[in-house]
């Protein structure tokens, strides 16, 4: 004889408190994004997929979250995406429609990307590692999706530096050097600072904004730190990069406002209204904390501010 099984997710609470995000994390897929006329990339991408949860419901579908997200990306990686952000943007909108007690759906999304390059001094073929990030949030107003990418490169402190520049020129003046004589030394040689790790990490919104390209978005980021740093590198290239570092000192808030620059250099297609996240945190090497900067803004406010020099709006 068969029963029904009770459907015990869908009873009352005992507390009628709502939730904002309920879901899945770390669901690993495949996904296989189209290249025009060239292979396409697979990705191992890791999802996350949350719904809200009213107050007088006691759980989410779990296995109809599960059975959504198979769904799709199964789809996805069969048929070939263009976009990851879209895959996201669609995974949430099924999501919407499926639980019909939730009034936002989020989906969010890191694949490791390797990108082919060459070496900066002895033009070796190399590759590099980024993490590719999206997500998207559907709503019953419509479906807003980011894509951007967290990127690894070398900072140098310019305080450091400049101590171990007035360092050096009390030393050369001791030795009898002339002053004009120091100043080009100083200004053709680069003096140490402490380096640190650091990680940039950069989202646009691409909704309704098809030419936001991800490998513009990877070069803003490797670009906004002091010198990019390499998988290979022989010994022309640590001296390239501790050269190149040394000599583009910035503090974790320079690295951010790089980023702001070239977003607005580079992107001048996209409307005023479009989101930027900024993020920069630096591995510190001498001290036991690291360091954080970051600004969420439309681009339009960053174009005001950097052509016009106008105070810090949110």
């Amino acid at each position: 004889m068969s029963h029904q099984l009770p459907d015990i997710q869908a009873d009352s609470s005992n507390i009628t408190v709502g939730l904002s995000q309920v879901g899945v994390t770390e669901v690993e897929k495949l996904l296989k994004i189209a290249r025009e006329e060239k292979r396409p990339i697979v990705l191992t991408a890791e999802f996350e997929v949350f719904v809200d949860l009213p107050s007088w419901r006691k759980g989410a579908d779990m296995s109809r979250n599960m059975e959504v997200i198979d769904e799709i990306l199964e789809e996805a990686t069969h048929e070939e995406a263009y976009c990851v952000e879209e895959v996201c943007g669609e995974v949430a909108e099924r999501l919407l429609k499926k639980h019909d007690y939730t009034s936002h759906a989020e989906v969010s999304m890191k694949a490791e990307f390797m990108r082919r390059e060459q070496t900066p001094a002895s033009d070796r073929e190399t590759q590099h590692t980024v993490d590719i990030i999206a997500s998207a949030t559907a709503t019953e107003e419509g479906t807003c999706e980011e894509i951007g990418a967290e990127v690894v490169g070398m900072t140098v402190c310019p305080c450091s530096q400049g101590m171990s520049t007035a360092r050096a020129k009390q030393t050369l003046e001791d030795l009898g050097v002339d002053r004009g004589t120091i100043t080009d030394f100083l200004d053709e040689v680069p003096q140490p600072g402490h380096s640190q790790r650091g990680h940039a990490t950069l989202t646009v919104e691409a909704t309704g904004n098809p030419n936001v390209d991800l490998n513009d978005i990877i070069d803003i980021a490797r670009d906004s730190m002091s010198a990019r740093i390499y998988n290979l590198a022989k010994r022309p290239d640590e001296d390239h990069m501790t050269h190149e570092a040394h000599a583009d000192a910035k503090f974790v808030e320079d690295c951010v406002r790089s980023m702001a620059e070239d977003v607005v250099d580079e992107f001048d297609h996209l409307p005023d209204d479009t989101v930027i996240s900024m993020k920069q945190s630096n591995d510190e090497s001498i001290h036991q904390h690291n360091a954080h900067a970051e600004r969420v803004t439309e681009i339009g406010v960053l174009r005001e501010e950097i052509t016009t020099k106008t105070p810090f709006k949110r």
